[in-house]
């Protein structure tokens, strides 16, 4: 960015070495062009410093994060799980096998919104109705039972 600063200063020299009068309208206007550009200079070299020091301290926490993971998980284990980590698939796991009341939660579309709405079987059971969080409206089941398994 110490080059966008540089090509600034040069084209204020350059104005200079026009001898632009600060007097005429074109004058004016190329002036308060040139300072406007020192500024937007100025302003993208102190946020290029600010997006270095970010990208410092989200490193550092990174190495922090690794090193706990390291500690947590052992050496070998943690390299072979970083390597295959996915973010989407961690969130996929959890929401399929976290349960802390032991029941078993299955998903359906709302035919209203179109949301995705988790149930589990006991509100099934109920004779509640299930509303969906997302439109509120109320979702109706439908089950088609074979002979087998209405015993």
């Amino acid at each position: 960015m110490e080059d966008l600063i540089k090509k600034v200063s040069y084209l204020k020299g350059y104005a200079d070495g026009l001898d632009i009068s600060p007097k005429s309208d074109e004058g004016k206007l190329i002036l308060k062009l040139l300072d406007v550009l020192g500024e937007m200079a100025e302003a993208v070299e102190e946020l290029t410093d600010r997006v270095e020091d970010v990208e410092d301290v989200v490193d550092e926490l990174d190495e922090c994060v690794f090193d706990i993971a390291e500690d947590i998980y052992g050496d070998d284990d943690y390299e072979d799980y970083d390597d295959d980590y996915d973010d989407d698939d961690f969130v996929d796991d959890y929401d399929d096998d976290y349960d802390s009341d032991g029941n078993d939660y299955f998903e359906i579309q709302c035919p209203n919104c179109g949301e995705d709405v988790m149930i589990d079987f006991d509100m099934i059971d109920d004779d509640n109705a299930i509303v969906c969080p997302n439109c509120h409206e109320e979702i109706e089941l439908e089950f088609d039972l074979d002979e087998d398994d209405e015993e």
